[in-house]
């Protein structure tokens, strides 16, 4: 490990090595040691020159003992470390990539951020208990889930967070028309009649933190089944209890959507990063959910493969991010 020096070292050793020379009146019993002590004395002052020279120059950039922590961030802050749920089809370095074009549209200061993937809520929160990120961006919904039901958490106070809104939405293959057509029809109709309304106050505005319902999903016999794979991992929206039953606003969704089409729902429990791949491998038909970002502020197809189509929109909510209480 390369030594660091500072300019109070350098004034101490020099301070040290005159005492040295002076001490038992050396100079004057020995004039060779006095004549040495002459030559050390310019060694170190020339090397505190050398060094002094470095201190100033390592706040410019990287070498003679200084940092490279300009040299990462260009003179600015290092980055706020955040995590974030893996998207379907952007990456850490395209997400950035796209969020820094968005810089110059929204009120965010989105390039503060270095983003880290994770596959659910829970490997989230284990990353940033154990410090390995600095903060974590959820939806306004479930960041209220998490802090009433553990209150080491707490939001971070950023009114532009606002400014970053999504629309939840269905994902389906491209060339699955007539079932993104049905899925289409069925929000529609559910928002005409009140009935989201009423699952939103339900299971996300007036949930109870501490007794989740549990939501049967109806089979009827005979009919054709469609198979939506969700995470499983994002309370109050998805989520499965203790017991393995389904539950949480987008399950009880789902409920009312096989009643409308009259359609058995099969719930497979996927990861979020691999959401995509199943819907292309025909392992799945419908991914639940998928975002659609609000606005003129953030290109629509960030998180779009170029095989899948979203549905019409039936949830939005905005962007919230949540710290270890200190």
């Amino acid at each position: 490990m390369t030594p660091v020096f500072t300019t109070r070292d350098c004034f101490i050793t020099l301070s040290i090595s005159e005492r040295w020379c002076k001490r038992d009146n050396l100079r004057q019993s020995f004039p060779a040691v006095s004549g040495n002590c002459h030559v050390i004395q310019m060694k170190i002052k020339k090397a505190i020159t050398v060094l002094m020279s470095c201190l100033f120059a390592g706040a410019l950039l990287t070498g003679c003992g200084g940092t490279d922590t300009g040299a990462n961030t260009g003179g600015q802050s290092p980055k706020i470390k955040l995590g974030m749920i893996t998207h379907l089809n952007a990456n850490e370095s395209k997400m950035e990539e796209i969020l820094q074009k968005a810089q110059e549209t929204t009120e965010v200061n989105i390039l503060k951020y270095g983003i880290t993937y994770y596959e659910n809520l829970h490997l989230m929160q284990m990353a940033i208990e154990s410090n390995s990120v600095d903060q974590i961006s959820l939806y306004n919904s479930v960041a209220d889930y998490v802090i009433a039901s553990n209150n080491k958490y707490e939001k971070i106070k950023d009114n532009s967070l606002n400014h970053l809104n999504d629309s939840f939405c269905f994902a389906v293959r491209k060339d699955d028309t007539q079932l993104k057509t049905d899925l289409d029809n069925a929000i529609k109709t559910m928002k005409d009649n009140g009935t989201l309304d009423s699952l939103v106050d339900k299971y996300i505005t007036n949930v109870d933190k501490d007794n989740l319902p549990k939501v049967d999903i109806p089979m009827i016999e005979g009919a054709d089944t469609i198979k939506i794979g969700i995470t499983g991992d994002l309370p109050p929206l998805d989520l499965t209890l203790a017991d393995n039953s389904p539950a949480g606003f987008n399950t009880a969704l789902l409920a009312e959507i096989a009643k409308n089409l009259g359609k058995n729902i099969e719930i497979v429990q996927i990861d979020s990063g691999a959401r995509a791949a199943a819907l292309a491998a025909q392992k799945i038909d419908v991914i639940f959910w998928a975002v659609l970002p609000n606005g003129e502020k953030v290109p629509k197809d960030i998180d779009k493969p170029e095989e899948v189509e979203f549905t019409v929109p039936y949830f939005q909510d905005n962007v919230a991010h949540l710290k270890v209480s200190k």
